[in-house]
């Protein structure tokens, strides 16, 4: 019986650790306060069109529904490095935010995305 009841103990422990996330959700001022240490690499995750029509200041962008998403950033971004992940509402945010925190970044992501943003009449750039 004991170890039956260790088995379960040990599947549930699993369950939720598994569950948690690793990283950080903010609003619209943390983010903006965050990403005003130029230390923290701004990272975009929508569409190269998505980014075009508008992006945040110095960010980059590596899309999170590309095959090689993972591969870019670790190219692209140090792991020693916050990242300030925002897409167009939070959710694919949230999902690269997952990814990369499973390989060591340290990520933050904006709560309802650029929308959110654009709606405290943040700035955003369209070059």
């Amino acid at each position: 019986m004991k170890k039956i009841i260790t088995c379960l103990l040990a599947v549930l422990g699993m369950t939720s650790a598994c569950g948690q996330k690793n990283y950080e959700d903010v609003d619209v001022s943390g983010f903006a306060e965050l990403i005003a240490d130029t230390s923290v690499i701004v990272l975009d995750v929508r569409t190269i069109d998505e980014y075009s029509d508008g992006h945040i200041e110095r960010a980059i962008n590596i899309d999170v529904k590309k095959d090689d998403f993972l591969q870019k950033a670790q190219a692209t971004i140090p792991t020693d490095k916050t990242v300030a992940v925002y897409c167009r509402s939070g959710r694919r945010s949230a999902n690269a935010c997952g990814k990369l925190s499973s390989v060591g970044y340290k990520c933050v992501n904006l709560k309802g995305g650029i929308l959110a943003w654009m709606d405290e009449k943040k700035p955003v750039i369209t070059k």
